[in-house]
């Protein structure tokens, strides 16, 4: 039986950063929860205690990385006046955290796909939730006059599609890089709502 570490952070996020390493090291399918026990060292029961199952565990992660760009967004854009800055800024902060947090988002974009009805339904879950997010600083923006109005539902989810490609072609292969990204993609999705800086 494996000793439990000194270890201050909790058991929880120690199982949750080993799981993150060996998942982005061997993939979904290859990884045994007893390397995630022994990458975190813990005993086997503290890992079932927190999650009852290996798909528990990937899905737990795949909530951890939505918080955290939600969080980093919604900071970003504290300190904007309502209004197109805001969308500008959110997606900035959606495209520096993906970039600085590439291992999650490479489980969350391409190891979730594929894997059956759960991790579909998480995958939907966290882009409607982005979308959302948009959609809340796009229908702002319709309401200060920044742009005129627009479908922002649809719009919110078209964003997301394009983010998504262009993100999982950058997690996979370092290409193109961040501010390609921003310099092409951005003017691109804020022309396509009519808004020319």
């Amino acid at each position: 039986m494996t000793q439990e570490s000194p270890d201050p952070r909790s058991t929880r996020e120690r199982i949750l950063d080993a799981a993150l390493n060996i998942f982005s090291a061997k993939g979904f399918h290859d990884t045994k929860l007893d390397e995630i026990v022994a990458e975190a060292s813990i005993s086997k029961g503290s890992i079932y205690f927190h999650f009852p199952n290996k798909e528990k565990l990937f899905i737990a992660l795949v909530d951890q990385f939505a918080d955290v760009i939600e969080r980093r967004a919604r900071e970003a854009i504290n300190e904007e006046a309502p209004g197109i800055h805001r969308v500008q800024v959110a997606l900035e902060a959606v495209l520096d955290t993906f970039g600085k947090y590439r291992r999650p988002a490479k489980l969350l974009l391409v190891q979730a796909v594929g894997l059956g009805t759960v991790f579909e339904r998480k995958r939907m879950e966290v882009t409607d939730r982005f979308a959302l997010l948009i959609k809340t600083y796009l229908d702002e923006a319709v309401a200060d006059g920044s742009i005129a109005p627009v479908n922002t539902h649809i719009v919110s989810h078209a964003w997301m599609g394009a983010i998504y490609s262009v993100v999982i072609q950058w997690v996979y292969t370092g290409e193109p890089s961040r501010d390609e990204i921003m310099e092409a993609l951005l003017p691109l999705l804020l022309k396509s709502v009519g808004y020319q800086d």
